[in-house]
Parts: structure tokens; sequence; C-alpha cells
């Protein structure tokens, strides 16, 4: 059974940048805001424990679960096409 690229892609993008987006607020709610630069920070520029992070986060977390999830859905077909042929 192969994978449709476009929309595992898609999923990909929709779960982890909503992961990253709910983390973000669940951290501000239990220990509230804070510029200190975090390791997501580090990899995802402008992110950061805030609310304005958050969203920077999503749009971050969409774009790389997009590419993440696009890219293993095509090495996924790619090696189930190889193992029926």
């Amino acid at each position: 059974m192969k994978l449709k690229v476009s929309a595992f892609a898609l999923a990909a993008g929709l779960f982890w940048g909503g992961c990253l987006f709910l983390c973000t607020w669940w951290i501000i709610l239990l220990d509230g805001a804070s510029a200190d630069i975090t390791l997501i920070g580090r990899i995802y520029r402008g992110y950061s424990l805030s609310p304005l992070g958050s969203l920077l986060g999503l749009l971050w977390g969409l774009g790389d679960g997009f590419v993440g999830g696009a890219i293993f859905a095509w090495l996924y077909n790619l090696f189930v096409g190889k193992a029926q042929a």
C-alpha cells in the first residue's frame, strides 16, 4: 500500500506544528512566559516560550513537519515499490 505524499506531508506538518504550539502553551500556563533561549529556539529562529513564540513555532512546525513528512512518505513509497517488485 502506497502513501499519498501530499496528504501525509500535510498531516505530519499539522501534527508537528500543533504539538509545538500546544506544548508551548502548556509550559506558559504552568511556568509563565520566558525569553530564555530553548533548544527548539536554537533550531527555529524566533521561537521562545511566549504567545508570539508559540505562533512562530506553529509556523516553523508546519513547514518542518510538511517537508519531513513528504520525505518520509516518498521514501516509504520507494521502498514499498521495490519490495513488491
